[in-house]
């Protein structure tokens, strides 16, 4: 926890819409080249030099499949993405991190839209190629995430945007999304409501110490 602390994301400097959108653009290619078709053609590769071949899946079903998934991962990713932009500020990458907390469009819903539509694209290139290890290299990195960057992430954004935060934390699961949309104002009310009831001497259990979703 000492060396998450010491780790802090770097805050977007004042840019316009269209510059932010170029910049994440730009970022969501290149990390796209890298994990969804570099990564899974060495793997592909490596496949067959370990004679691993014969255990692949593909066939028209699974390639289908991993279209549609790529698509819809796509799609919620670069949505994700877009209101990230436009309402937060700033960009997805923690080093060109929003400056506003973000918590409409699909964040409504879920905390990370982005990292499930991202893995659910690197889970899609794996149907595809009918791939057992490009599959298995997005469920690691899907893990991987979860338990190492995930609480990074967390702590910074508590850091940096404080109560609202953490009240969104933990209203909001991490991977299960709510079927009603959360409700920032009326979330507000709530805690203001909590705020005034321990100060007339009236206990209750404060949104922020239950335990987050997940």
């Amino acid at each position: 926890m000492r060396l998450l602390d010491s780790i802090r994301g770097r805050v977007a400097r004042p840019a316009s819409v269209r510059r932010n959108l170029l910049k994440t653009l730009i970022q969501s290619q290149t990390i796209w080249l890298i994990f969804f078709f570099i990564g899974p053609a060495g793997l592909y590769r490596l496949e067959e030099k370990l004679h691993l071949a014969p255990y692949r899946f593909s066939s028209r079903g699974w390639r289908i499949a991993g279209i549609v998934l790529f698509l819809l991962g796509w799609l919620l990713a670069y949505t994700s993405a877009a209101f990230m932009v436009v309402k937060g500020k700033g960009t997805p990458l923690p080093a060109d991190a929003t400056r506003e907390l973000v918590v409409a469009g699909p964040y409504r819903y879920v905390r990370n839209p982005m990292a499930i539509g991202s893995f659910a694209q690197g889970v899609a290139v794996g149907l595809f190629l009918g791939s057992p290890l490009t599959t298995a290299y997005a469920l690691i990195g899907a893990t991987g995430w979860n338990y190492f960057v995930r609480p990074w992430e967390e702590l910074d954004l508590a850091r940096r945007f404080g109560r609202p935060y953490v009240r969104y934390r933990d209203s909001v699961g991490c991977w299960i999304p709510l079927l009603q949309p959360y409700d920032s104002e009326y979330n507000n009310h709530q805690t203001q409501t909590i705020h005034q009831g321990e100060r007339n001497g009236h206990h209750r259990q404060h949104p922020a110490t239950r335990k987050p979703h997940t």
